[in-house]
């Protein structure tokens, strides 16, 4: 396995600079961040290392002979929208900068995305499965001619009022991820795994990596705090943020040995890449790289 950033923690550095602190603390890969240029509508989002927009090919091969030089591993190209959100023009804005990642990743030779599923909010599962079936099968298709995958995370992103009932991403438990792997039955779609979303839906983050295994395209690290004394008192139904805090790993509640241990136990030997979202380590960019840094070193016990 590889150890690396996911890069929007560090949205303040320029491409270079980003590439060059990972080749200095030993980071092997980076999912780099390919937000379409503006403002940023929530935390962690907005961030473009590479404006895949604009990707001519001697910006292709520049990006390429510089990640090469540093001995950095571009481990995906990033962009975490709703995909189906329920504003068409929102909804095609999204998917059109959706084909672009899959373009410039096959161009780089990445050859892998990360992304949301989305989600309408306001749906039931079975609703919202019947416009994956229209939104989805093309592509798929489009990264299936380019021979790029694509890794769909399983955060809810149901933090906030505006995103209940139903959260913004469809692909959050196992079961959905049944349902959705038959309407989608490509060796190119699959998942970014990340422990810490099942952690505050109560639900075993080891047990589905072995179920889907074959599945399983990227990782990542992040870790969930849940507040007992928060919980018992706004309960399950509360929005999540009121009682829970993403951690760096090993500040959590997540048990690293035994989740390493399962990804060896399938044999994984792919990309991993840090996720930090800890609001205690956001004072300052000097203090987002103290976060890497120290979840590199907690992290490398277990990845090396």
């Amino acid at each position: 396995m590889k150890l690396g950033l996911n890069s929007a923690i560090l949205g303040d550095l320029n491409f270079e600079e980003l590439v060059d602190f990972a080749a200095e603390n030993n980071l092997e890969c980076l999912e780099v961040c390919c937000w379409p240029k503006g403002k940023a509508e929530r935390r962690y989002a907005g961030v473009s290392h590479i404006d895949v927009s604009d990707l001519s090919e001697e910006n292709v091969q520049y990006i390429k002979n510089y990640c090469h030089a540093k001995g950095v591993e571009i481990s995906a190209l990033g962009y975490y929208p709703n995909t189906l959100d329920p504003d068409l023009e929102k909804r095609k804005v999204y998917v059109d900068h959706l084909y672009k990642l899959i373009e410039a990743s096959s161009k780089l030779g990445v050859n892998m995305i990360t992304t949301f599923l989305g989600r309408v909010p306001n749906k039931t599962v079975e609703e919202n499965l019947e416009i994956v079936k229209e939104v989805w099968p093309p592509i798929v298709k489009y990264a299936e001619e380019k021979g790029v995958k694509i890794a769909i995370e399983n955060c809810p992103m149901l933090f906030t009022n505006d995103e209940w009932p139903g959260g913004q991403n469809l692909m959050t438990t196992p079961a959905i991820w049944r349902k959705v792997f038959k309407i989608i039955d490509s060796d190119n779609f699959g998942l970014n795994y990340d422990p810490s979303h099942f952690v505050w839906q109560h639900i075993d983050y080891i047990k589905p990596i072995y179920e889907f295994k074959n599945k399983i395209f990227h990782v990542h690290y992040k870790d969930i705090k849940i507040f007992k004394d928060k919980l018992d008192d706004v309960g399950i139904m509360a929005t999540p943020l009121q009682y829970m805090s993403p951690k760096l790993p090993g500040l959590g509640d997540i048990d690293w040995g035994k989740y390493v241990s399962a990804l060896t136990d399938i044999g994984y030997k792919g990309y991993t890449c840090i996720e930090v979202e800890d609001k205690a380590f956001e004072g300052s960019i000097e203090e987002c790289k103290k976060s890497v840094i120290l979840t590199t070193r907690y992290l490398r016990n277990f990845v090396i």
